[in-house]
C-alpha cells in the first residue's frame, strides 16, 4: 500500500506539473505558527516576476496543507511564520515524497520560526544535514547578481542573513532563508515602511529563487 501511494503521488505530480508549470502555493501547516502571515508578499511577487522575468504565474496563490494530495499539483510551494512548526508522519511522507519527485519548498523565516522548522525538517531528511549555500551559487546570480548572497531585509538579531539548503542530484529541493525575511520586503509598502530600494532586493532575490526552481 505504501509504494502505491508513493507511485500514485508521483503520477499526480508528473501531471500536475503539466497542467500548472507555473504555479506556487502557501503551505499550510499545524503547530501553531502562523502560516499565513505575509498576506501580500507572495501576490506581490508573483506580479514582480510576471512583469520581470517572463513567468505566467497565477496571481492567487493557493494554501495547501501538507498532508494533502494537492501540493503534487505545484512544482513551487512556499512556507513561513514566525512560531511553531509540527509535521506529522503522515505528513512528512507526504512532503518527502513530493520534493524527491521534483518538487520544491522555500521556507522563509519571519523571525522566531527557525529552532521549529529546523526540527522538522531533521524530521524530513534525517541522514541529511542542512548546508549553506556560497555566494558563488547560481541561485544568487542567475537574474540578479547578489555578490555576497542572500540579502538583509529585516534586521532582527544583528546576524547575518544566510541560505541552507538541502538538495538531490545537484537540485535544490529545500531552501530555508534565515535572518533576512525576504517575505516582509515582498509585502505591501505600506506594511513595512520599506524602502524602494530594500523592496526591490527583496524582490530580485524571490525572482531569483523562482528562476531556479522554474529552470531546474
Amino acid at each position: 500500500m505504501k509504494k502505491l501511494t508513493i507511485y500514485l503521488a508521483f503520477t499526480m505530480l508528473l501531471s500536475g506539473f503539466q497542467m500548472k508549470s507555473q504555479e506556487i502555493a502557501i503551505l499550510k501547516y499545524q503547530g501553531g505558527g502562523d502560516w499565513y502571515a505575509n498576506p501580500t508578499a507572495l501576490p506581490n511577487l508573483i506580479k514582480y516576476c510576471n512583469n520581470n522575468i517572463d513567468t505566467t504565474i497565477d496571481s492567487k496563490p493557493e494554501s495547501v496543507e501538507v498532508g494533502s494530495s494537492s501540493i503534487f499539483q505545484y512544482p513551487f510551494l512556499h512556507m513561513t511564520g514566525h512560531g511553531n512548526v509540527v509535521f506529522s508522519d503522515e505528513e512528512l511522507e507526504n512532503l518527502r515524497t513530493y520534493l524527491l519527485s521534483g518538487g520544491f519548498l522555500h521556507i522563509d523565516d519571519n523571525y522566531g520560526m527557525k529552532p521549529y522548522i529546523t526540527r522538522e525538517i531533521k524530521r524530513l531528511f534525517p541522514n541529511t544535514e542542512l548546508e549553506e549555500l556560497g555566494f558563488e551559487h547560481p541561485i544568487f546570480s542567475n537574474k540578479y547578481t547578489f555578490p555576497k548572497g542572500l540579502p538583509k531585509i529585516h534586521e532582527h538579531d544583528g546576524q547575518r542573513p544566510q541560505a541552507f539548503a538541502i538538495s538531490r542530484n545537484n537540485r535544490i529541493v529545500l531552501l530555508f532563508t534565515s535572518e533576512s525575511d525576504l517575505g516582509d520586503g515582498w509585502e505591501d509598502p505600506t506594511v513595512h515602511n520599506d524602502t524602494a530600494e530594500v523592496r526591490e532586493k527583496a524582490l530580485q532575490m524571490g525572482a531569483n529563487i523562482i528562476t531556479y526552481v522554474f529552470k531546474n
